[in-house]
């Protein structure tokens, strides 16, 4: 089943033209049409479900800025800075909480990739400490494996998924932005190589600017107006509990990941546990994702589902000329995969003698959007003026997702950008150059 979530109201009716037009509705648009409105900026928000229906309502709602990518961090920074203050802006608790994440292994090179990554964290002023068996097992107690030694990050920790893109949009929409759900775009008007408006489900948009932040959706839609963008969906599984006692708030182990809800129920998972289904739109990039796949060679599973025929990789999103096809399907909604829901909660119960009794509550799937070297696009599209992509977030969208969504309006308003913005640019996954995937 889907995972709870918060419904908003929404507007039901199309403006004639904004400023800007944010497509989709997850953490990253969201945080885009926030940014912007808080700019001044006439902004609509178009979702083709309900806000927040897809990954962004899905995810483990990890807020971090341990073991990122070193291109990710000044990002991952900037995110929390902004995660921060959102509650006070809004007037809204978005579940945000600096709760700290606990790591524990019983894997030596595990344990030395952690200690290596301290120089990244030092380059960051990002407080990141070594715990020694003793203190892993103190930290993460009743445990029936013996740590050899873990990870304290007191600096980081999680938002609630279900309430996060809602809020964001609401906080928008009190800021002069339109938000209309059940509206599809269907497509762009361009022009001269620039774009002059949006059709959608609803009508037409006149606007000079649109970002596209479609999560899995984002690349088939590009391709509909000629612009390459190599993506692709891994299929994840997350279970949740109900209320459960209090063995930690984040807590990760090498085979389980635990997030502890407001309500006292857990999110559980094991981290790059993923199935990579075949899909036209996966064969056309395969060759860009093989550095990526030999990696990941032992997590990830390969198979044929559903999304061979349907949804965004499908042969239909790629290469069909009809115009509604991009509102299909309002809600992607891929079913657990059983086994590894199975095997979350087999090694819970397992190792945290506390969660013996651990009830499971409900679990639900989703389609993670990742480029080829798990770093997310975001920026212009060079061959169709006013086009930005922010996408291909890589599992990593909803903790970096108000970094993103800042990043892309101060793009998009030609402001000063908060980061580096380069090393996000789209060139970089079609000039050639030598693919270096990032951190899980």
């Amino acid at each position: 089943m889907p995972p709870p979530l918060k419904k908003i109201l929404g507007d039901e009716r199309l403006p004639a033209a904004a400023d800007v037009v944010v497509i989709g509705g997850g953490i990253v648009g969201t945080a885009t049409a926030y940014y912007l409105a808080r700019s001044g900026v006439s902004v609509a928000l178009l979702e083709k479900g309900h806000v927040g229906c897809e990954q962004s309502s899905r995810t483990w709602g990890w807020c971090r800025q341990q073991n990122r990518d070193i291109r990710e961090m000044p990002l991952a920074v900037i995110a929390m800075q902004l995660w921060d203050a959102l509650a006070g802006e809004i007037g809204q608790d978005l579940g945000f909480r600096r709760s700290g994440l606990l790591y524990g292994s019983d894997d030596a090179a595990q344990l030395a990739e952690w200690e290596s990554w301290r120089s990244v964290a030092k380059q960051f002023d990002v407080d990141t400490r070594m715990m020694t068996a003793a203190e892993a097992m103190e930290k993460i107690p009743q445990t029936r494996r013996k740590w050899l030694g873990g990870l304290n990050v007191p600096v980081d920790g999680k938002a609630e998924p279900a309430l996060a893109a809602p809020l964001l949009a609401e906080g928008a929409r009190t800021r002069g932005a339109t938000v209309h759900q059940d509206c599809a775009a269907y497509g762009l008007e361009i022009a001269n190589r620039t774009v002059i408006g949006v059709h959608t489900s609803r009508g037409f948009i006149k606007t000079g600017a649109v970002v596209c932040a479609g999560g899995a959706w984002a690349s088939s839609f590009v391709r509909s107006f000629g612009v390459s963008f190599p993506q692709a969906s891994v299929r994840q599984t997350v279970v949740m509990s109900q209320p459960a006692p209090n063995i930690g708030e984040v807590v990760y182990t090498p085979d389980s990941a635990l997030t502890r809800r407001l309500d006292g129920s857990y999110y559980m998972a094991i981290s790059g546990r993923t199935q990579l289904e075949l899909t036209p739109q996966g064969l056309r990039y395969a060759k860009s994702f093989m550095p990526m796949f030999i990696k990941r060679l032992k997590a990830v599973s390969v198979g044929v589902g559903k999304s061979f025929v349907a949804g965004p990789e499908s042969w239909s999103a790629l290469y069909s000329r009809d115009k509604t096809k991009f509102g299909a399907v309002p809600v992607l909604d891929p079913p657990p995969v059983a086994r590894t829901a199975r095997a979350v909660v087999e090694n819970v119960r397992t190792n945290f003698p506390g969660l013996a009794d651990i009830k499971v509550a409900d679990a639900w799937g989703a389609f993670v959007d990742s480029t080829p070297d798990a770093i997310p696009v975001i920026g212009p599209v060079e061959t169709v003026a006013g086009v930005y992509l922010a996408a291909g977030c890589s599992g990593h969208g909803f903790g970096l997702g108000p970094g993103i969504g800042y990043l892309a309006a101060q793009l998009v308003t030609n402001d000063t950008p908060c980061v580096d913005p380069s090393v996000y640019r789209l060139s970089r996954l079609l000039d050639g150059s030598k693919v270096k995937v990032g951190s899980i």
